[in-house]
This record gives C-alpha cells, structure tokens and sequence, in this order.
C-alpha cells in the first residue's frame, strides 16, 4: 500500500473544508432576502399588480365623476370640469406619473360603471360606508363632511330629520344621503344629483334635500340670494375617499402614497383653502 503524503492529505483537506463552509453559508441564507431587492419588487407581490402594471403602460388613469356637484366636481364658466375632487385627482395622477382621464357619469350610474371597468377609480366625494366596502375598497380617505338638512327659507315645519316623515325628500337614490332622509320616514324624489335637488327645492316641488354641508355653503356663496336654509345638521362626520373594485391594492397602494405626497407638500392644503378656505380632511 503507497503512502499518501503530506502534502496531499493537507490539500484534500483544505477542498472539505472549503466546501463545508459553502454549504453553511447556503443554509444560513436558505429563505432570507436578497439585501439588493426593491421596495417595488416587493410589492410586486400585490394583489391587481397586473392591473397596476397595465395602467401604468397607459400613461393614464382612468377617472369617474359626476361634473354636476359643485364645489367638488363641476363645470366652469368656460365650459372646463374641474372642482376639488378633480383637483385633488390631478394632483395623486400627476404623482403616479400619470395623465387623468376623467369620464363623466351621473351618480346613480358611477359605480355601476366602476363595476362594468369604464374607469379604474371614482373621486367624486364618496362616502366611507359599511355596506360599501363589502363589495368595494377604498383609498385613505381625504375630506372630512357632514349631512344637513335643506328646507325652503319660509318652512316652518321641518326643523329636524325626524320631521322628514312623510314629506318629499329630493335624493340620489343610492347616496348614503338618501338613506338618512329614507331613514326618517321621507318619500324619495330622485334627483340626479345635488343641483336638481336645490332646483325641486327652490321651485316648491319638493319639501327637503339632505346634502352635504360643503356643498350648500359653497352653493350660498355663489348664490347668496337663494331662498333655502340649513335647519339640521347630522352629528357625525362622514369620511369621503376614492372608490375601487376589489382586488387592486396595488393601486390603491401607490394613490395612498400619492395622496400622503400632496397632504406633507401643502398641495392637499392649497387645494383645500381654495375651495372652501379651510382644511378639510379632518
């Protein structure tokens, strides 16, 4: 039998042990992450990331909205939609790196054209609601309203929700609006939206609306004339944000991201002062 030599025995030694430390050092990182990886790759791993992906190969986000509820979302002198809702929505795609494509709808349709894919969001001033985020998401939610009740200025009758009983309530049939006055005992009268509501109420043909608060302040700032009065005032807050189908967080991801942006640069606040001259997301 030939003797192995030193020299030999040495280096097979070192090649075991070389290897053995390989293998440790594969083990010890066995299902750790790779310290060069991204946030964004990470968040790949959302859920509605293709979505995601194919909106932004579009180079645009596709928004619906009413245009017929001032001050949020409406039309100007010159014909061009804008609002704080629009304002707001601009200011998150700009963010994204986005162009806003906005598809104009009557509120009794939107989400039913949210559902039907004709646009990827609604910002039209959509409250938080239970029933709603069974079926949908939402973003973080940007302003702050409450619910009143709108009378004739000579009405003597109404002064309270409960007085709705009976009397005709103009409402958009699915606004969380309309289910305070059904609530109350009121006869719904459907409006399209906030503007037939004042006009029913202005010309007599209906006894109440309840709106929003912003909404009407804004409407006696422009009309200050206008026959029509606040005589309640719902005691909570509602929270409005921006509505998606299920399944999109990454999407919503990136607008919350957005939107947190535009509240710590002072854009959120600039918009908010200009419309109604206060913060109002909270």
């Amino acid at each position: 039998m030939k003797r192995i030599s030193t020299l030999t025995l040495l280096m097979v030694l070192t090649v075991l042990l070389l290897a053995a430390c390989g293998a440790k050092k594969d083990n010890n990182n066995e299902g750790t992450q790779d310290p060069a990886a991204s946030p964004t790759e990470e968040a790949s791993n959302l859920p509605g990331q293709a979505a995601w992906d194919a909106i932004k190969a579009s180079g645009k986000l596709r928004i619906g909205t009413e245009g017929t509820y001032a001050p949020f979302t409406f039309h100007d002198e010159s014909g061009k939609l804008t609002g704080f809702d629009v304002e707001i929505a601009e200011a998150i795609t700009e963010r994204l790196g986005l162009k806003a494509e906005f598809i104009e709808t009557s509120w009794d349709s939107i989400i039913a054209g949210l559902d039907a894919e004709r646009f990827d969001t609604i910002f039209n001033q959509v409250g938080i609601t239970d029933e709603r985020k069974e079926k949908y998401d939402f973003s973080d939610d940007y302003i702050v309203s409450k619910a009143v009740l709108i009378v004739p200025e000579d009405n003597t009758d109404i002064k309270t929700f409960a007085d709705l009983k009976g009397k005709k309530a103009g409402q958009s049939l699915t606004s969380n609006l309309a289910e305070i006055a059904r609530e109350n005992g009121a006869e719904i009268v459907t409006t399209d939206g906030f503007n037939q509501a004042i006009d029913l109420l202005a010309s007599g043909r209906i006894d109440a609306t309840v709106n929003d608060g912003l909404s009407f302040l804004d409407l006696k700032k422009q009309k200050p004339d206008l026959p029509l009065k606040i005589v309640d005032e719902a005691p909570d807050a509602a929270k409005n944000a921006a509505l998606f189908r299920k399944g999109n967080e990454a999407l919503i991801e990136a607008v919350n991201g957005a939107l947190a942006e535009i509240k710590s640069d002072g854009t959120y606040l600039k918009i908010s002062e200009k419309y109604f001259g206060a913060d109002v997301s909270k």
